[in-house]
């Protein structure tokens, strides 16, 4: 019987490689980050739509974590419209 094999993250266990896995890992927080928003601001799917710059559908989407259907740059256009987004580096 095999050993199974450890990863640092999730992210690193399904992604092929290191920079797909940041990829994954940095839309995951950016959707966590902009629901989070939505839920406290107790926006409609409909206003907070509005407020990101997308349609009420494209929301949903992001609402259900469907993190397939958004681009990292998408997700920071709709982010940065929410309020100020930052980036951080940790050393490897």
């Amino acid at each position: 019987m095999s050993k199974a094999k450890a990863y640092p993250s999730v992210w690193d266990a399904i992604a092929n490689t290191p920079e797909q896995a940041a990829n994954l890992q940095a839309r995951a927080e950016l959707v966590r980050s902009i629901a989070a928003i939505v839920a406290r601001q107790k926006w409609t799917q409909t206003e907070a739509a509005r407020r990101c710059g997308v349609t009420q559908p494209r929301m949903n989407d992001l609402l259900r974590g469907r993190l397939s259907r958004f681009s990292l740059d998408a997700l920071v256009n709709m982010a940065a419209r929410l309020g100020r987004v930052q980036v951080k580096i940790k050393a490897a």
